[in-house]
């Protein structure tokens, strides 16, 4: 069906089809009276059952007395009463016979002589011009190859977004209502000196609603917005991408002033040049393509570019640089201020539970952008419609949270009951540590039910929202991480692969207090290597090292002993303090999950 030659042929079968069945379904509804032969209507005559004789050209249609009716056909130019006389018909006989003369309509020669002959030239005429208008649908098609499919959005857009309807990020707002007033009254600011901002860059992690801002400007600014995908540009063909380039903004420029928006720009903003599987002449063309436009020989005054990207560090220098993307406007993660703000705006269409604190909720997901805090309250409201509760509860949204940070609980993964005592004192060593090192997060729940690819889990979060980190809360957290792998050992006096992916984070934290904080006494405050990004199936292939074999020696052996010292400060806390590693590893074998108080209960005495 996806062959447009099969489909119009299709089309033209099924065509032909109804019209013979429409001529069938006609001839069987009316049935042609029997025909004989002049002989059989002689005898008829002389046998006085012929009532009338209707004449119709060289056809003779005939009555009979019982009302039955047939037909016949004389020669062409022979009358009927030559033909009789032939026949020696009795005289008498004709003259009591009811003869009428038919004379053939305009209208039935017609369906009669032409139509056959008519019907078979228009179905071959409507096969021609659905295959001419495929050929011309294709031609247009080649033709606006290198056109540019920008939507377009206006005044009339339906469900506009709207400042109003962006919660937190309000420097970014400020910036970006500062460019709409630019566009609204220009004057204010040219009376100044000032000059139109070429293009605004928003900056930052996926999910922070870099998107949802450039819709606020669409809502925002009553001109025109052009919206478009970085990945849109790039084709197999060279040129094309710079073509749609320009025909972009010349479309703007008919429209100034407007707002283009190019979305995912490092698509095709990346650096030139940058060798092996990073080089693409389309890309670059492209990216030239751009950068003319933005900054050329011709000035487009009125057009302001807003471009978003979360990998800043990949772009082009060329395009960075002021009279291109004049402004950079970096948009952070939420605080829990903006947290709850994003939380009551995505509640508004569920049903809440009187005395839920949304407060609660933004405590609970430090670190999570605004797509993660949407998620969360979907994953609630699909987890209530299932429990068949009418509103959203607290319960709901932070089982929601652990789902959106570690996956959907697995109930059905059965453990044996060495298994799960294993498990049980592994999370109770985590969450032991944690509780006692001053510097670690505190713990907010402890599980042995399967999460994701993990066993069980110790939940720690942060009392508030950090933006840094001291060495300190680092060392406390390698020592948190290999507190289970200490705790198997200690009490099993045996290993598991449990353990497994705690070193991993342990090992990958260590090295970077060590290459790229500068956290180690005996090797100094620097960093060790510079990652250089060459993209190849995917894949960052090369690290370029800026230090010998002996520097690579040494961090190594800095690397083992921060790791050895965090193992032995936690298993100094775990044989101290083994009446409360027991104390917590049997409620958690007895109830399977302990919540923050219910935990902090344990310590009490």
């Amino acid at each position: 069906m996806k062959n447009p030659l099969f489909k119009n042929f299709l089309i033209f079968f099924l065509i032909f089809l109804l019209i013979g069945s429409i001529f069938s379904f006609y001839n069987s509804k009316n049935q042609p009276p029997e025909k004989i032969s002049l002989g059989e209507m002689v005898k008829l005559i002389n046998a006085d059952q012929l009532k009338t004789v209707e004449i119709a050209g060289n056809k003779l249609n005939l009555t009979l007395n019982d009302g039955s009716t047939k037909t016949t056909l004389k020669e062409t130019g022979e009358s009927l009463s030559t033909l009789l006389k032939n026949y020696n018909v009795d005289p008498a006989k004709i003259q009591n016979l009811n003869i009428s003369v038919k004379e053939e309509s305009s209208s039935s020669l017609w369906l009669g002589a032409i139509l056959p002959f008519l019907i078979p030239f228009l179905l071959i005429g409507v096969f021609i011009w659905l295959m001419m208008r495929q050929v011309a649908g294709a031609n247009n098609r080649a033709m606006s190859f290198g056109q540019a499919n920008a939507k377009t959005f206006g005044q009339e857009t339906k469900n506009k977004v709207t400042f109003g309807d962006v919660a937190g990020a309000a420097e970014a707002k400020e910036e970006l209502a500062e460019v709409v007033e630019f566009l609204r009254t220009p004057q204010k600011f040219t009376d100044m000196g000032a000059k139109t901002p070429k293009g605004v860059l928003l900056l930052g992690a996926p999910g922070t609603g870099k998107t949802l801002l450039a819709r606020a400007v669409a809502g925002e600014a009553k001109v025109p917005f052009f919206h478009i995908s970085g990945s849109e540009f790039v084709e197999m063909f060279v040129g094309v991408g710079a073509s749609r380039v320009r025909d972009l903004f010349q479309k703007a420029k008919k429209s100034a002033p407007c707002i283009v928006f190019i979305d995912e720009i490092d698509a095709v903003g990346r650096q030139r040049g940058s060798g092996l599987g990073g080089s693409h002449d389309e890309r670059e063309q492209t990216l030239n393509q751009i950068l003319v436009e933005m900054d050329g020989f011709e000035t487009n005054a009125n057009i302001i570019v807003i471009a978003a990207t979360n990998r800043p560090d990949v772009l082009d220098p060329a395009l960075l640089r002021p009279g291109r993307f004049d402004r950079h406007v970096t948009i952070d993660l939420p605080d829990i201020k903006d947290r709850q703000a994003i939380l009551e705006v995505h509640i508004k269409n569920k049903p809440l539970e009187e005395g839920v604190s949304l407060k609660t909720v933004a405590q609970r997901t430090p670190g999570f952008s605004g797509a993660d805090l949407a998620n969360v309250l979907n994953e609630a409201a699909i987890l209530t419609a299932r429990r068949d509760k009418k509103k959203l509860g607290l319960a709901e949204m932070l089982e929601s949270i652990e789902k959106v940070m570690m996956g959907p609980e697995r109930r059905s993964r059965i453990f044996s009951e060495a298994e799960k005592k294993i498990t049980a004192y592994h999370e109770a060593g985590h969450a032991l540590v944690a509780h006692l090192l001053p510097h670690a997060d505190p713990v907010h729940k402890i599980s042995i039910i399967s999460r994701g690819q993990a066993a069980g889990y110790t939940l720690k979060l942060p009392m508030e929202d950090r933006h840094f980190k001291s060495k300190s809360e680092f060392i406390d957290e390698l020592a948190v991480l290999l507190a289970g792998h200490v705790t198997e050992q200690e009490i099993f006096n045996d290993l598991t692969t449990g353990a497994s992916n705690d070193l991993k984070r342990a090992t990958e934290l260590a090295r970077r207090l060590i290459t790229e904080y500068g956290m180690n006494e005996t090797l100094g405050p620097r960093t060790f290597g510079q990652k250089e990004e060459m993209i190849f199936l995917g894949k960052e292939i090369h690290e370029r090292r800026d230090y010998s074999e002996k520097v690579a020696e040494a961090i190594d052996k800095e690397l083992s002993k921060l790791i050895l010292d965090a193992q032995k400060t936690a298993k100094d806390l775990i044989v101290k303090h083994r009446a409360q590693l027991d104390k917590i590893a049997a409620k958690l074998l007895e109830q399977e999950t302990l919540e923050k108080d219910q935990f902090a209960a344990l310590f009490e005495k």
